[in-house]
């Protein structure tokens, strides 16, 4: 059997070939090669969280890849199902048996969160984080509600924060980013949050750059 990217499947017999049509216009193509980028993107994650977990890639090598996957997936996600179908759907349709990637993809939203014991330039560390927080509270009070425009600035925020080093297991800052990336993670790219979300957002937010610049200051 030939698969053919042009719109159909040849099935050549004995008597002959039969084809049949994937796809009758360019719209219909557009939408099987979404889908399937979706679908490489979730099976590629999956992969490479168990190549983490055994060990097999470095840490720095997991965060690369597993940013670029999770930023991959929002865009495909939003191409590929638009307002009709969820991502569970679709996996579920395809029989995707893909515990990891969607713990990371749906749940999470950022690579695993663990501490480097090489963190280079506090300073420049320390002043991403300072900028991402401010871009994140911008983007708020300049009235973006849109989940895939919202999430990857608290993925990168959360990104950072992590890289901070000596701060505690249970710092709030963290915390708070996490609880709110998770619930994005559980809405769809093409939804947006509403103004009472957007409200505490900010307000999460900002007592959470307060704390965190409590915590610098203690630190001097």
């Amino acid at each position: 059997m030939n698969a053919s990217f042009y719109g159909s499947i040849s099935d050549l017999g004995l008597d002959g070939q039969q084809e049949i049509e994937l796809y009758s216009s360019t719209k219909e193509r557009d939408q099987y090669e979404n889908c399937a980028d979706l679908y490489a993107i979730i099976l590629a994650t999956e992969h490479l969280e168990r190549a983490y977990a055994r060990d097999a890639i470095t840490q720095q090598e997991y965060t690369t890849e597993c940013n670029k996957l999770i930023s991959q997936f929002r865009l495909a996600e939003k191409a590929a199902l638009g307002k009709n179908m969820t991502t569970e759907t679709f996996m579920d349709m395809y029989q995707m048996d893909c515990p990891r990637a969607s713990e990371r993809l749906l749940r999470m939203g950022v690579p695993e969160q663990i501490k480097r014991a090489d963190h280079g330039d506090v300073a420049v560390t320390v002043a991403k984080a300072v900028e991402h927080f401010i871009t994140a509270m911008d983007a708020v009070k300049l009235e973006q509600r849109a989940v895939d425009e919202l999430q990857p600035l608290l993925s990168d925020l959360m990104n950072s924060l992590t890289m901070v080093p000596e701060t505690p297991n249970d710092f709030e800052p963290n915390r708070k980013v996490k609880t709110w990336l998770e619930k994005l993670n559980v809405m769809r790219a093409v939804e947006n949050i509403d103004e009472d979300d957007a409200r505490q957002l900010y307000h999460d937010l900002d007592s959470a750059y307060a704390e965190f610049t409590r915590y610098l200051k203690r630190k001097k």
